[in-house]
């Protein structure tokens, strides 16, 4: 086994690779049989949720990494990271000073995949209907700053905005604003199913049993026009129950590559013991886990007991002891490699401490030890999550300040659960959907935010949030996430907790595996290819 890495600088907004591995794309070679690809994501419609690919409902990395390959939007954000760049449109960009007014050309003989026309109209369609839809998983909250959309013709389309906002192109760059038929969407309802119809570079057929998709087969979409350059004409994703079947169909050649979620001990062991026959690309990430608090649960409704937590909790220990060396302790919910980062939680609390934690609840008369249930997915973000929550257990616990339990429950109960406030104390993770500052706090604490949080700064929301969405310069908005970050720090709505690294794992025939993955654990499918690196 050989070891890539790919290493970035810690600039805002710009996710470069500054050393590259050997097998870019383009020693890929397009033809030949599909490249199989394994992933640990489950794809499931339910009663409750029926329309897991809809873009006014889909919200979650897994479904986004299928309509990615399917969907096509204004705007992508290219390989390595940095500003969007046109794809469907042929031309964009903010018309005023203020980045209230933003202008799009779409492509000249833009397709459906089924061959009709992509226009102007089908683009304001596609984005109201998910503002109109607002589904209450969905993302329409990033959206939701557009006051009034204007076409002009078949090509043209201007975005009027209520406030400035210079994320307004990563925002368009998601799957929230995929171009979608009229014919196959209804205004305003969802499309239920596994089908998924756009003008992004593949097709989609998906292989489904019972209520789960097992399998999705993409084909290249001959009508594709886009800045997209397809390294292969076939890729197959198939889901697995776990992280240690994906590795054994790995090892027996049944797929090529397998991503999103490897275990530690896998990659510990193909480090340790490497093969020649399979690649391990460490690639930068910005996933983020975190302790989430409904604020108005009696028992963590005082500010004390939240911040005697994040007193209490050793990340380095939590880390290094779960996740090894693919993990690192996070003391802000913006990570370290995302300007605008400040150590907050670091700053007011320092190391863990049992007598700072004990003299916080003293100071607040609150009884100990606080009696508390530590809410977790069993099935969403890996199996190492069961071993993280009892560790933070056991080290709350020692304090003698807490007596807390553990409770894991599956993500398609867990998540219903959350949003309605069953939970007191919670665990989530967060990939963003675009890399800048914003998409690590707007979505906690703006309006209609993602935790439905009871927790409601007026200062975050209604002035540093705006404030920091003015400046077209990123780093020019650091002022506003500092303060943003220390307010979070003393409030104690969240505990961030680690921040992750990903990795893919190929057979060395494969090619483009270090752009397998971006910075947000988007998967970039076109980018494989056969050949030897």
């Amino acid at each position: 086994m050989n070891r890539k890495t790919l290493v970035l600088p810690a600039v805002l907004g710009l996710l470069a690779p500054v050393l590259v591995a050997c097998g870019g794309s383009e020693s890929g070679g397009g033809g030949g049989k599909a490249i199989v690809v394994g992933t640990t994501d489950q794809f499931v419609a339910t009663k409750d949720a029926p329309a897991p690919f809809d873009p006014a409902h889909a919200y979650e990395t897994g479904i986004w990494n299928v309509m990615l390959q399917t969907t096509q939007s204004l705007v992508h954000v290219p390989r390595g990271g940095g500003q969007p760049v046109p794809d469907a449109a042929s031309s964009c960009g903010f018309t005023d000073k203020e980045n209230e007014s933003y202008r799009c050309t779409l492509r000249s003989g833009l397709e459906f995949s089924d061959g009709t026309k992509v226009t102007a109209d089908d683009v304001k369609y596609s984005i109201q209907r998910v503002i109109e839809i607002k589904d209450d998983n969905g993302p329409a909250g990033l959206l939701d700053n557009i006051d009034t959309m204007e076409t002009k013709g078949d090509a043209e389309i201007v975005f009027h905005l209520k406030t400035p906002d210079a994320t307004f192109p990563y925002k368009l760059a998601t799957p929230a604003a995929a171009i979608v038929p009229r014919d196959k969407y209804e205004p305003k309802k969802l499309r239920n199913g596994f089908d998924i119809d756009g003008s992004g570079p593949y097709k989609l057929k998906a292989e489904v049993k019972g209520d789960q998709a097992v399998k999705f087969t993409f084909t290249k979409n001959p009508n594709y026009k886009g800045d997209l350059k397809l390294s292969n004409d076939k890729v197959e994703l198939r889901s697995f129950p776990s992280a240690e079947a994906m590795g054994v169909a790995l090892d027996k050649g049944d797929i090529d590559l397998m991503t999103r979620a490897m275990t530690p001990a896998q990659i510990q062991q193909m480090t340790v013991s490497p093969s020649k026959d399979i690649n391990l690309v460490e690639m930068p990430g910005l996933e983020i886990r975190y302790l989430g608090f409904n604020t108005d649960d009696p028992s963590v409704k005082n500010k004390a007991v939240r911040q005697a937590m994040a007193q209490a909790i050793d990340r380095s220990s939590l880390a290094s002891k779960v996740y090894g060396t693919t993990a690192e302790p996070l003391y802000s919910l913006i990570p370290t490699s995302i300007a605008g980062h400040t150590n907050s939680f670091f700053n007011k609390y320092g190391e863990a401490s049992k007598a700072k934690a004990q003299n916080i609840l003293k100071a607040a008369n609150v009884p100990t030890p606080v009696k508390l249930t530590l809410n977790y997915t069993k099935d969403h973000y890996g199996s190492s999550t069961e071993e993280e929550f009892k560790l933070l257990s056991q080290q709350l616990n020692a304090t003698g300040l807490f007596n807390t339990t553990v409770q894991g429950t599956e993500w398609t109960k867990f998540r219903p659960a959350q949003k309605k406030g069953d939970y007191a104390v919670y665990g989530l993770g967060w990939f963003p959907d675009f890399p800048d500052p914003d998409n690590f706090i707007a979505p906690f604490f703006g309006k209609d935010n993602f935790l439905h949080t009871p927790y409601a700064n007026d200062e975050i929301r209604n002035t540093l949030i705006p404030a920091s969405r003015v400046a077209a310069d990123r780093n020019q908005a650091a002022k506003s996430f500092e303060q943003i970050q220390d307010i979070v720090a003393n409030d104690v709505p969240v505990i961030p907790l680690w921040q992750g690294k990903q990795y893919v794992a190929a057979r060395t025939d494969v090619t483009g595996t270090e752009w397998a993955i971006n910075s947000s654990s988007n998967l970039q499918l076109w980018e494989l290819g056969r050949g030897k690196s």
